[in-house]
């Protein structure tokens, strides 16, 4: 039978339970016993020590049974002399070791006190069977209540063990009973506590996992629609003959699939084909595809090592990005490099981005100001950060500044 584990933990706690009182009535049955010998013991010696004065002063009128004793008075040889026959018989060998000071022996059944009484040796003795009835009434006693206090105990600790493993219990039906698609949080009603930060963090990586699926329908709504638009076109300038727009359609058809190939891999720094280039060689290259687009470029190559064509995609879709803001009339590419090394910057006229998407511009997915999602950002970072470059941005009402730093060829 498979036990859940609030049962688990009643029955751990249980056995712990039954194992606490039995160790307690068994270490009270032998204290019992033990003070109850030692007890006896000095009882008998003060007994052996009085009854051996009494002799010794002649006065044996006074002597007398105390409790249930008996006494014994034997000739230095061992031989019981008073009574001849006792029921509890010291052997010779200690007889014969008795002094002025009284002696214990530990007979079978019995304990004697013995001491030297002048005439003899004087002898009190006493059985020890009322210490095993006096002891087993009292662990019989301890053990009622063992069991009463173990009964109770452990319905405590069951009704405990439950309440304690009630919210895990809830919060394992709740995922046992789930699909797939349900991804929303898990509810968790308990104290805070480990197991509330197990639910806790369960709850964040639902929502991020639910936040990716979001993103996998928007980015399949995406491409669906960047491809539909673009191909729609170039059929209809096909059908018209119209082979220059078809092709300027069809390259931007193979822009979008570069871009999208790239997000799929994510392995840019795997497949870079690093080159001795100069960075304006690449903005010239890109602000030809955009005509009307300004160039600001230094005087001196700009010397970096980099993949030709990962870099021309990165400023392509920055330039792409400005074009689209604030049209290609109000964009500048300017490169350049000082004490930070090699730089291209893409400027642009519009708008500006809005303070509250500023953060984000460069997630993936992420919605830009227009209301369209865009991937050019978020590829045009990973292809700066694959080259060991950085990516930022500063936006304003009137200017939007990209601006792409490089490693120089000393840092290479």
């Amino acid at each position: 039978m498979r036990l859940g584990f609030g049962a688990r933990l009643a029955l751990r706690f249980g056995l712990l339970w039954a194992v606490f009182w039995g160790l307690g009535a068994l270490g009270g049955y032998l204290a019992l016993e033990r003070r109850l010998v030692h007890r006896l013991e000095a009882q008998l010696l003060a007994d052996a020590a009085r009854v051996a004065a009494f002799f010794r002063q002649g006065e044996t009128g006074r002597v007398a049974a105390t409790g249930g004793a008996e006494i014994t008075l034997y000739d230095y040889q061992g031989n019981p002399v008073l009574p001849p026959d006792p029921l509890f018989r010291v052997p010779p060998r200690a007889v014969a070791q008795a002094g002025r000071e009284p002696r214990l022996f530990r007979g079978e059944g019995f304990l004697a006190a013995y001491a030297d009484a002048g005439v003899g040796v004087i002898a009190v003795a006493q059985g020890t069977g009322f210490i095993r009835e006096v002891a087993g009434a009292a662990a019989r006693t301890l053990g009622l209540f063992s069991l009463v206090g173990l009964l109770l105990g452990g319905g405590l600790v069951y009704l405990q063990a439950r309440a304690a493993s009630a919210p895990l219990e809830a919060a394992a039906r709740e995922v046992e009973g789930r699909g797939w698609r349900n991804l929303e949080p898990i509810p968790y009603r308990g104290p805070d506590d480990e197991l509330a930060r197990i639910v806790h963090r369960f709850n964040q990586l639902l929502a991020e996992l639910k936040a990716a699926r979001e993103r996998e329908r928007v980015f399949l709504d995406e491409v669906a629609h960047e491809l539909f638009t673009p191909m729609s076109v170039l059929l209809a300038e096909l059908e018209r003959g119209e082979l220059e727009a078809a092709r300027e359609s069809a390259r931007h058809l193979l822009r979008l699939a570069e871009d999208l190939f790239a997000l799929a891999r994510g392995d840019l720094a795997r497949t870079l084909e690093p080159h001795l280039l100069d960075l304006r060689e690449v903005a010239q290259g890109v602000a030809r595809e955009f005509p009307g687009v300004r160039l600001g470029l230094s005087d001196r190559p700009v010397w970096t090592v980099g993949d030709p064509d990962r870099l021309r995609q990165l400023a392509r879709n920055l330039v792409a990005n400005a074009v689209r803001a604030a049209g290609a009339e109000s964009v500048t590419v300017a490169v350049g490099e000082d004490e930070g090394g090699p730089w291209l910057r893409v400027e642009d006229a519009g708008p500006g981005i809005p303070e509250d998407l500023l953060p984000h511009v460069f997630e993936r997915y992420q919605k830009g100001p227009g209301g369209r999602r865009g991937l050019g950002l978020a590829i045009a970072k990973e292809i700066a950060e694959a080259h060991g470059g950085e990516i930022r941005v500063r936006s304003e009402p009137g200017q939007t500044v990209f601006e792409v730093r490089l490693p120089g060829l000393e840092e290479e």
